[in-house]
């Protein structure tokens, strides 16, 4: 079970509500009365807990689960222990994320992390002119500048710095040690610990007897319901602005140059760079540590493999990968072709040692 120090668990819950939130059926047989405490993995589940299947690696341990209920697709349900009540979806995994935010929603929305949820501690600082919603929390040491303004319902965690003139939307989480400048956010954003937003974007006129700044006047805006992983950083514009679509989740580790926009429900995994003024479209996924050229646009629905870098633009629904990227078919017969080349031998050359 969550640890309750730091997790609020919100059940119990019985089949039916669950069934209701998620969209799943319940099966034949099953119980909807059943109240169950808590959600667990396969393996560790008991009679009071809420388990899923949706890798059929794991079909084993749902075999021998002693979980009091699981969600499971209609073709694995004939493999299920006797009782143990089903749950039939046809995304398992996603009918689990929604039944894991019923338990506990304050992990899917983000909440504070002093205790002390819905005050403004006296040892954060709020300029007069700021603007604070209802039931805003702001942890101690916070700094909430001129003219600012913070939604109802949001956090603003402990050390974090939210510049003069910026704006919050309604129940965002703020991590601890965040900072926001020169940035306006909707609502449900969430920014874990140190994500750095609207800092200057790396504008420079190059050449002798020194590189000359170009003062970056545009702003970040990040739209509805995106969440930024831990110490990621996102450049206000040079003079457009920096856009962060609705929906889109990046992960720690990111780095998003000036003027850089992505379109809706994008995926950016850890160690990724986008360089200024790169355009994504929407439900874009960029795996880990891919770099991606500025400039160019990589269109809707594209896919880059991890450790790409991207230096042409990529058409709508491609694969990608390799280095340069070019389509993902075409990079696999490339490796192919230098694996075997480097099989061949000689010859008269003798066989090949291990």
């Amino acid at each position: 079970m969550a640890d309750s120090r730091f997790f609020n668990n919100q059940g119990p819950f019985t089949l039916g509500e669950i069934a209701e939130r998620v969209g799943a059926e319940i099966a034949d047989g099953a119980d909807a009365s059943l109240r169950l405490d808590d959600v667990a993995p396969l393996d560790s589940a008991g009679p009071g807990h809420l388990s899923f299947l949706d890798n059929p690696k794991y079909a084993e341990a749902f075999s021998a689960t002693a979980a009091g209920a699981c969600l499971v697709h209609p073709r694995f349900a004939a493999r299920a222990p006797a009782g143990v009540a089903l749950l039939l979806a046809n995304e398992p995994y996603r009918a689990y994320a929604r039944a894991s935010q019923l338990f506990y929603p304050d992990e899917a929305r983000g909440s504070d992390t002093f205790g002390e949820p819905g005050t403004i501690h006296p040892r954060s600082v709020v300029h007069p002119t700021a603007k604070l919603g209802a039931g805003v929390t702001i942890e101690p040491g916070a700094v909430i500048g001129a003219g600012a303004e913070v939604g109802a319902g949001s956090v603003i965690g402990a050390n974090a710095a939210i510049g003069k003139g910026c704006t919050i939307g309604r129940n965002c989480f703020i991590g601890p040690n965040v900072t926001i400048s020169h940035a306006h956010l909707g609502d449900r954003v969430i920014l874990h610990p140190g994500v750095a937003i609207g800092q200057d974007g790396f504008g420079f006129a190059m050449g002798l007897p020194r590189h000359e700044k170009v003062p970056q006047l545009g702003r970040v805006i990040i739209q509805d319901d995106v969440e930024i992983g831990a110490n990621s950083t996102v450049d206000r514009g040079a003079g457009p602005d920096t856009v962060i679509g609705e929906g889109t989740k990046i992960d720690n580790l990111v780095q998003i140059g000036h003027n850089v926009s992505t379109g809706r429900g994008c995926i950016v995994v850890a160690q990724t760079g986008v360089s200024g003024s790169a355009k994504l479209g929407d439900f874009v996924v960029l795996a880990a540590q891919v770099g991606v050229t500025g400039h160019l646009t990589i269109n809707s629905g594209a896919q880059i493999a991890a450790r790409s870098a991207v230096i042409h633009d990529v058409p709508p629904g491609q694969k990608y990968g390799g280095v340069p990227a070019r389509p993902v078919r075409e990079w696999q017969r490339e490796l192919a072709a230098v694996k075997n080349l480097g099989k061949r031998r000689k010859p008269g050359e003798g066989p090949a040692s291990d």
